[in-house]
């Protein structure tokens, strides 16, 4: 089967796209070459997990890669967060629809969250990008789906609430996909997720949860993680303060890099970021060891202030090729290469933030280096904790975590549904009862292969 890309969507010059009853119809002529439950099967090719997490260790700071198999030897939930490769590669071998859509690349549980608007309203969406590109539309949905497994698992849920989780978000997903689909693409286009709307509707018990969540959130915000981040130097002057190995001052000439390359990124910022940024000056940098999987790969922390102690701090990581891309093995559309031939692995994490998210941070930029001393870098930049949170897994009651379990559903359609196909995938997935029985299984059968790699992983240790 053909791809349909967003490639597909283009027409002849002066003719209309498809109407939406041709999408759908499409969608559900899918059905035929592949049926739903076709997709229920776990394709079994040869395989080497442990191989994938070295390849990936060998392109990060090696004092850093001890740190990285702590973090994922944590428990089962913390490993399949880090091996977002090796899903991809697996789902390499898996039967598709080969309907494209822009995809977060690792759309699990964690990486849902809450933010600031630009305008300073709290949102709930996906939050991280780093493996984003295109891909068929069902892998972000299987990795979604299989993190509920394994983080319900890990948290001893029962069957029924696991299975609930699943089924719930299959349905909702359908759902909001086929809502999406009958609105015009400027409506979905912006269409966001308010953190406090429609809390009123809620189960008391989820209702508290996330007042409690969207709390937390407002007070993470750039100013006070300054303040818990750096102490006076002896001119009284704010600088970040050592915590190794997650928080460390790197050689002198690595840390003018440092304020080089942010000093760089500023200069290629939209006007008014630019504007803004004029009122500071980069007084400080540190390196910042964030995530699971992303442990390794280099991140800092800049510090600016102004002339009457007022900070922010912009975070800078390193991109790498999305898995996707690299372990999924899906070309890419021509406009996503030339973009990234043009600014880099990090132009691309970017763009597609952009894309998959109803509103996105203000300062997010990208810039490229390369030089004898560091290699070659390419890198992203960010606001750092502006009202950043999310919702603990681990610690929800039973009801709360099928509800989130929902929402992050709802959310990732929001997302795919920006795609010129999302009528067809809406016309192929019906209501979703067909494909949540096929990917209910599907899901179950891939947390206990994930189960074994992570055993595995452990026991090398």
């Amino acid at each position: 089967m053909s791809p349909i890309s967003a490639a597909a969507s283009s027409q002849p010059a002066g003719a209309l796209p498809p109407s939406l009853d041709k999408r759908l119809e499409e969608g559900r002529r899918l059905r035929a070459s592949l049926p739903r439950r076709a997709l229920r099967d776990l394709a079994h090719a040869e395989r080497d997990p442990l191989g994938i997490i070295d390849e990936q260790n060998a392109t990060r700071l090696p004092d850093l890669v001890p740190l990285r198999t702590e973090r994922m030897s944590q428990s089962p939930f913390a490993f399949y967060r880090g091996t977002a490769a090796i899903m991809a590669a697996d789902l390499a071998h898996e039967a598709r629809s080969g309907v494209l859509v822009p995809s977060c690349g690792d759309a699990h549980v964690s990486n849902f969250g809450f933010y600031a608007s630009p305008q300073r309203t709290l949102v709930f969406d996906l939050n991280d990008f780093d493996e984003a590109a295109w891909a068929p539309w069902e892998w972000d949905l299987k990795r979604l789906l299989t993190s509920v497994v394994v983080a319900g698992q890990s948290t001893d849920r029962a069957t029924d609430v696991v299975e609930s989780a699943v089924l719930g978000a299959v349905r909702s997903y359908a759902f909001a996909l086929r809502r999406s689909t009958r609105t015009s693409p400027q409506e979905r286009f912006y269409t966001r997720f308010d953190a406090e709307a429609g809390t009123g509707e809620m189960h008391p018990r989820s209702r508290r949860i996330l007042d409690q969540a969207i709390r937390q959130a407002k007070k993470r915000t750039g100013e006070r993680a300054a303040r818990k981040l750096t102490a006076p130097d002896e001119h009284g002057r704010p600088r970040f303060v050592e915590h190794p190995p997650t928080m460390v001052r790197v050689a002198p000439e690595i840390a003018r890099l440092q304020r080089e390359l942010v000093l760089r990124y500023l200069e290629t910022a939209p006007a008014d970021i630019n504007l803004l940024m004029r009122h500071y000056t980069v007084t400080d940098a540190i390196r910042r060891v964030v995530g699971v999987g992303s442990v390794g790969t280099r991140c800092a922390l800049s510090l600016f202030e102004d002339g009457d102690g007022h900070t922010l701090i912009l975070q800078s990581k390193e991109a790498g090729r999305s898995v996707l891309e690299e372990y999924g093995g899906v070309a890419q559309p021509t406009e996503l290469v030339e973009l990234i031939s043009a600014r880099g692995e990090g132009g691309r994490v970017v763009a597609m933030q952009r894309i998959l998210q109803a509103v996105s941070d203000p300062f997010l930029g990208s810039l490229r280096h390369h030089d004898d001393e560091v290699g070659r870098l390419e890198l992203y930049v960010r606001q750092f904790h502006d009202m950043k949170g999310g919702i603990d897994i681990d610690t929800l009651p039973d009801e709360p975590f099928v509800t989130y379990a929902r929402a992050c559903a709802v959310t990732l359609a929001r997302a795919h549904a920006q795609a010129p196909t999302a009528a067809t995938i809406s016309g192929y997935v019906g209501r979703g009862r067909a494909l949540g029985s096929a990917l209910l299984d599907w899901a179950y059968a891939y947390a206990e292969r994930s189960r074994r790699d992570y055993d595995a992983f452990v026991a090398r240790r």
